[in-house]
């Protein structure tokens, strides 16, 4: 399985007329936050693919109205939903902030963790403890996917990234310790996350921590994956 992520900045790469000669085959798109929704839109109309994503900490005009959605709002659980609506809502894309969806057709679970370190008193910014509370609210679900599926989740996706994993020492940029202790006790294959930008070819972009692989997917990043069994 192929998937695109994409966070932070337009790339122009993925943002061109050539998106779909280049990323076509991809099977899903994951947005990793601060991106305006109408670059998801045209991702998902020209790939013609599902697009699942978090906020960041930037680029909230429509954060309210997707905080508002019941939990159930996603197009495989809610299978009478109509394209049409989806595009209405939510330019194509499907918010899976504070959430934790299975993919059925491809058996891939995936978490999403959206907004940054609190800094100052904006929007989708959080205390180390509120990012606890977030995780610790879906932890009966995992545990269910762990007896049914035998697994817990295959990805993270966040916007920020763990502490002292590619984050930085100024405020904003801080990475959550609880990212850390999520990865200890649930072992994602992979943590998926966007915030901390990458100026230069060294700066490092991939990093092992335990059993889960820590990609940060600035601009855009292609992740192949195998399919799970259960």
């Amino acid at each position: 399985m192929k998937i695109l992520i994409v966070a932070d900045h337009k790339d122009p790469l993925v943002y061109s007329p050539n998106i779909k000669k280049r990323f076509g085959d991809v099977d899903i798109v994951l947005g990793a936050g601060d991106l305006n929704l109408d670059y998801y839109g045209f991702i998902v109309s020209s790939l013609n693919r599902p697009l699942y994503f978090v906020f960041g900490n930037h680029n909230l005009t429509h954060f309210k109205s997707f905080r508002k959605m019941d939990n159930s709002y996603t197009t495989e659980s809610n299978p009478d939903l109509t394209m049409e609506n989806i595009y209405k809502t939510s330019f194509g894309a499907t918010y899976i902030g504070d959430k934790v969806i299975r993919l059925k057709k491809k058996n891939l679970i995936i978490m999403g963790l959206g907004g940054s370190r609190r800094y100052n008193k904006d929007e989708s910014q959080y205390t180390e403890f509120q990012m606890y509370m977030k995780i610790f609210r879906k932890i009966p679900r995992l545990l269910w996917n762990k007896w049914r599926h035998g697994r817990y989740l295959d990805i993270l996706l966040t916007h920020a990234s763990p502490r002292k994993i590619h984050d930085r020492e100024d405020p904003c940029h801080k990475g959550f310790k609880s990212f850390i202790w999520f990865m200890d006790k649930f072992q994602p294959k992979y943590l998926l996350h966007g915030h901390i930008h990458l100026y230069s070819l060294n700066d490092k972009r991939v990093t092992q921590y335990r059993n889960t692989t820590v990609i940060n997917t600035y601009d855009h990043y292609v992740l192949e994956i195998e399919e799970s069994d259960g």
